[in-house]
């Protein structure tokens, strides 16, 4: 905008204007940023880390099968200096341990084929190749441990080649360890079909996607999860052809997830998460001087303070409930505003209103927000950061695959590396 379009505005237009002008940049506490684009300054600002006021301490549980106990007596009386023979009785005043690792060095099996002369007709009759000879030179483990290096501690090839080489003495080359992780995923493929069927059968599934580079090109990887299933996958797109090929025809009861438009009409009800809402709202209260934010913030608190008690009331108390939010937001919808930012929030919670409370109607089984989603994403986008993306696309479909079969038995409390030895070994 020049000079002469600024000449041509009115009185009110460059007031609005420069009130716009002097509106805070939005940061994770009030968008879907993430918090490492906020500004040092704001970081500075923020809650300290460490236990809040309030917190429980907790403390390192003794071992109850230690390796070995030893024992430290006193041998003499320090007020007579008598002797404190062996056979007197003692006891455990005080308990401490010593943690340490021992080396671990890979062990090497030699497999020999043996050749033998029959002494019978002279025959030279050779040994057959033994089976860990007819595959790859590295165990299960070996591929267990690279996997989840790689995987779940989001090391680039480079540095999973140092790790091996400075904790275990192993030299493998970039190429050999792709190809042993390569062989590694291939052995998901079959848990993570059980992982789709089982998401395809459930009542309520919540979803969510985020940027990832595969081949240098922008990507995708998504995340679908029910009850009982947690499945990852990798895409070139965005777009709701996604949603409907994982989902192969199935319509869940309820779908939760945020107001993306390929992540819309895909269950009999949606369930749009109020946390995206919450910081939408939470900008413009920051912004603007409009009592309308401010009410729809109070309006979020109080829906969430009945989430927190959902399971715990009547079902005929939770339909009183939701009636009375419902005509409160009404309300707040139609009150009136010069504010340009409380009009489009007014907007965009209006064309979201009956997806906004369908979590009182399913105590227990329907969260109020998609965290869940995201909180399974964070890991995906903390190798994002670390390894810049994929350099192939079997690579990333590979890599969601493990994560399928991993996150899904974690729903049963599974560790993650134990889980990635069964299925390697299998």
């Amino acid at each position: 905008m020049g000079r002469s379009d600024l000449e041509r505005l009115s009185r009110e237009e460059l007031i609005e204007l420069v009130l716009r002008l002097q509106r805070p940049e939005k940061t994770s506490r009030t968008s879907s940023k993430p918090p490492a684009t906020d500004h040092k300054d704001r970081r500075e600002q923020s809650r300290p880390g460490g236990a809040k006021p309030g917190h429980e301490g907790h403390s390192r549980v003794m071992t109850d099968d230690p390796d070995a106990v030893v024992d430290h007596r006193p041998d003499r009386c320090s007020c007579c200096g008598g002797a404190l023979h062996r056979e007197l009785s003692a006891e455990v005043v005080s308990l401490s341990e010593r943690i340490e690792l021992p080396e671990v060095a890979p062990v090497v099996t030699q497999h020999r084929r043996l050749a033998v002369h029959c002494p019978s007709c002279g025959a030279r009759m050779v040994a057959p190749v033994p089976e860990a000879a007819r595959d790859t030179p590295f165990g299960p483990r070996l591929h267990a441990v690279a996997t989840y290096l790689k995987t779940f501690q989001a090391l680039s090839y480079e540095r999973l080649q140092a790790a091996l080489s400075d904790l275990f003495g192993l030299r493998l080359s970039q190429g050999g360890l792709m190809n042993l992780l390569r062989r590694a995923q291939g052995r998901f493929h079959s848990g993570r079909e059980a992982a789709v069927a089982m998401l395809r059968r459930a009542a309520v599934v919540a979803s969510d996607e985020t940027g990832v580079g595969i081949q240098g090109s922008n990507a995708y990887h998504w995340v679908f999860h029910s009850t009982d299933a947690v499945v990852h996958t990798a895409s070139p797109t965005r777009g709701a052809v996604v949603v409907r090929a994982m989902m192969d025809g199935h319509r869940p009861s309820v779908w939760i997830s945020d107001r993306y438009t390929a992540q819309q009409g895909h269950a009999a009800q949606h369930q749009t998460c109020l946390a995206h809402l919450a910081r939408d709202v939470a900008y413009v209260v920051e912004t603007s001087d409009d009592p309308v934010p401010w009410r729809l913030q109070l309006w979020l608190q109080s829906v969430f303070a009945l989430a927190e008690r959902v399971t715990d009331l009547a079902t005929s108390t939770r339909a009183a409930k939701r009636r009375t939010l419902e005509r409160q937001l009404g309300a707040i919808l139609a009150e009136p505003s010069r504010c340009d930012l409380t009009r489009g929030l007014q907007a965009k919670i209006g064309r979201a209103r009956d997806q906004l409370l369908v979590f009182l109607a399913h105590p227990g089984q329907v969260e109020p927000t998609n965290n869940g989603s995201e909180r399974l994403l964070r890991p995906t986008v903390v190798q994002r950061k670390m390894t810049n993306g994929y350099r192939a696309m079997w690579a990333a479909e590979g890599e969601a695959d493990i994560r399928t079969v991993v996150d899904t038995a974690r729903l049963t409390g599974a560790s993650p590396f134990g889980t990635i030895l069964k299925t390697v070994g299998a």
